[in-house]
C-alpha cells in the first residue's frame, strides 16, 4: 500500500478514528490493532511474506527473553549468534544469494574456469532490509545490557511490525520505540498538527519533486548513449532531486502518520543537499541508517579512535557494506566506496567545519563553495547507484565531461527552475525540524497560503504515480 493512493487515504483516516475511540481505553487491545492493520499493511503488497515478519519477530523476542536469564557470556554469545544469523540469514537468501553466486562464478571465470550454476528466481520481500536492522537492534543492546528485554509479546510484534515504519524506515531502536508501545498514549493537538504538517510536506516531495523527476530521469537514463552531456548532467542532478524527495518524502509522511497516533519516530533527513562536506552529508542523510552503522559496525570496529591504517580499513568497510545494504550490484558497492572514499578525507584532512548562521540570509562564499562541491560529487555518485551496470556508469559519465557538456540541455528548464527554489525553501528552513515547520510564521494568512499553494500543487503538478524507491531495498 503506498502513502500517496488513494487505499491510503481510506485505511489510515479508518484506522486512526478507530485506534482513538474503539481501542483508546485499553492499551493491550490498542497495541494488538496496530498489529493487526500492520500486517494489513504489509499484506497489500504480498501476504506471504508476512511468515517472514512473524519469524523474525518470534526469535527475536525469544532471544530476548533468554539472553534476560543468563548471565553465562558464553551462552549469551549463542543467543546473539542465533539472532544475527538468522535475520542476516533472511537477507542473504532473499537479497544476495543469485549476487554472491554470480559473483563466485565470474571469480572463477578470471582463471578458465567455467562453472555452471543455476540462479533462484526470488522475489525480494518489501522492507526485509528495515525490519530486520531493527529487530537486530533490540538482541545487540540486550546482549550489551543497554535494554532490559520485554515479555509484552504484543508490544513486541507492534515495535516490529509498526506500518508507517514498517518497509522504509526511520529504522528504529528499541531502546527508544520499543518502550512508546508500554505507556498509555493520549491526543496531542499540536504533534497531529505538526504530524500533518509532515504528511503535507512529505506527499509534495513525493508526488510534485520525485515523481515529476522520475519520468525525465528515466527517459535520459535510458537514451544515455545519444543524449548531449549537458542533458546527462542534469539527468543526474534530476535524479539526486528524486531519490531526495522520493526517500526524505517517505520519512516525512511515516514520521506524521506516527505522530497522529501519539508516537515519535526518528528524524531521517536534515536537509542533506546543504552539507558542507561527506561527513556531514551523513549526518543528514538517512540518519537512522547512517546512526546504525555507526553504532554497530564502525565503533566496535574502533571507531576513529585508531591508526590511520585501521581509520582507512574502518570506514570502507562501514560505506562498503552500506552500499551492499541498499542492493545486490556491484554499483552500490561501488557508490559506497565513492562516499567512503570522500568521508575519509574529511576525517584526515577537513574536520573543522563553518556551521550555518541563523541570522544570515545567505551562505558565505566559502560555505556555498563547500556545498556546491559536495553536491556534485554526490551527484556524480548518485550516477553509480542509478545505473545498471558499472560500465554504464562510466559511459555515462564520460559523455557527460564531452563537448557536448557545454550545449543546450534538452529538459524543460522550469523543471530546473522548480528544483532551484526548492532549495531556496529548504535553505530558508534549515534551522527548522521540517519544511513545513512554518507555525513560527506569525502572520496566519502567510501560514494558511502556503498550506494551500502545497494542497494546490498536489491536484495539478504531481507526476505520474511513481513507487517509492527504497520498497526494493
Amino acid at each position: 500500500m503506498l502513502f500517496n493512493t488513494v487505499d491510503f487515504a481510506i485505511f489510515f483516516p479508518t484506522v486512526l478514528l478507530l485506534y482513538w475511540t474503539v481501542f483508546k481505553k485499553s492499551l493491550s487491545l490498542q497495541n494488538f490493532f496496530l498489529v493487526v492493520v500492520s500486517y494489513i499493511f504489509y499484506a497489500f503488497w504480498d501476504w506471504r511474506f508476512l511468515s517472514l515478519i512473524f519469524l523474525s519477530t518470534i526469535v527475536d523476542y525469544s532471544v530476548g527473553l533468554w539472553l534476560g536469564k543468563t548471565q553465562n557470556l558464553t551462552k549469551r554469545k549463542l543467543l546473539l549468534g542465533i539472532s544475527l544469523v538468522f535475520n542476516l540469514g533472511l537477507l542473504m537468501t532473499f537479497k544476495y544469494f543469485n549476487f554472491f553466486v554470480e559473483t563466485f562464478v565470474d571469480a572463477f571465470a578470471l582463471f578458465g574456469t567455467s562453472l555452471k550454476v543455476t540462479s533462484w528466481n526470488i522475489l525480494l520481500p518489501v522492507g526485509i532490509s528495515f525490519y530486520t536492522f531493527q529487530t537486530m537492534s533490540y538482541t545487540i543492546d540486550l546482549y550489551r545490557k543497554r535494554i532490559e528485554p520485554t515479555k509484552d509479546i504484543v508490544a513486541f510484534f507492534a515495535f516490529v511490525s509498526f506500518f508507517p515504519q514498517l518497509v522504509a524506515g526511520p529504522i528504529e531502536r528499541a531502546s527508544h520505540l520499543l518502550p512508546q508501545f508500554k505507556v498509555k498514549r493520549t491526543f496531542n493537538y499540536n504533534a497531529s498538527v505538526d504530524g500533518l504538517r509532515l504528511i503535507l510536506g512529505g506527499l509534495f516531495k513525493k508526488m510534485v519533486i520525485a515523481d515529476n523527476c522520475a519520468l525525465l530521469v528515466n527517459n535520459i537514463f535510458a537514451n544515455y548513449e545519444v543524449a548531449s552531456g549537458s542533458t546527462l548532467f542534469f539527468g543526474a542532478v534530476f535524479f539526486a532531486f528524486q531519490i531526495y524527495g522520493d526517500f526524505s518524502g517517505y520519512s516525512d509522511i511515516a514520521i506524521g502518520t506516527a505522530r497522529l497516533m501519539g508516537f515519535d519516530l526518528m528524524k531521517n533527513f536534515n536537509y542533506p543537499y546543504l552539507s558542507q562536506n561527506f561527513s556531514e552529508f551523513w549526518r543528514r542523510w538517512h540518519i537512522s541508517l547512517s546512526t546504525w552503522f555507526r553504532d554497530y559496525v564502525y565503533i566496535p570496529l574502533g571507531g576513529s579512535r585508531v591508526s590511520k591504517g585501521r581509520l582507512v580499513f574502518n570506514v570502507f568497510v562501514v560505506f562498503i557494506v552500506s552500499g551492499l545494504w541498499h542492493g545486490a550490484n556491484l554499483t552500490f558497492v561501488f557508490w559506497g566506496f565513492i562516499h567512503g572514499l570522500f568521508v575519509l578525507l574529511v576525517l584526515l584532512f577537513f574536520k573543522k567545519e563553518t556551521p550555518f548562521s541563523s541570522e544570515r540570509i545567505l551562505p558565505t562564499f566559502g560555505q556555498l563553495i563547500r556545498i556546491g562541491a559536495t553536491f556534485f560529487v554526490v551527484v556524480i555518485a548518485w550516477i553509480f547507484f542509478r545505473s545498471e551496470t558499472i560500465s554504464m556508469a562510466f559511459q555515462y559519465i564520460g559523455r557527460i565531461f564531452s563537448p557536448s557538456l557545454f550545449s543546450k540541455p534538452e529538459i524543460p528548464m522550469s523543471g530546473a527552475l522548480y528544483l532551484f527554489l526548492f532549495m531556496v525553501f529548504e535553505w530558508i528552513q534549515r534551522s527548522r525540524e521540517h519544511i513545513l515547520d512554518i507555525g513560527y510564521l506569525k502572520n496566519k494568512w502567510l501560514r494558511y497560503g502556503i498550506y494551500y499553494c502545497v494542497v494546490f500543487a498536489l491536484f495539478y503538478y504531481a507526476g505520474d504515480l511513481q513507487p517509492f524507491i527504497y520498497f526494493q531495498f
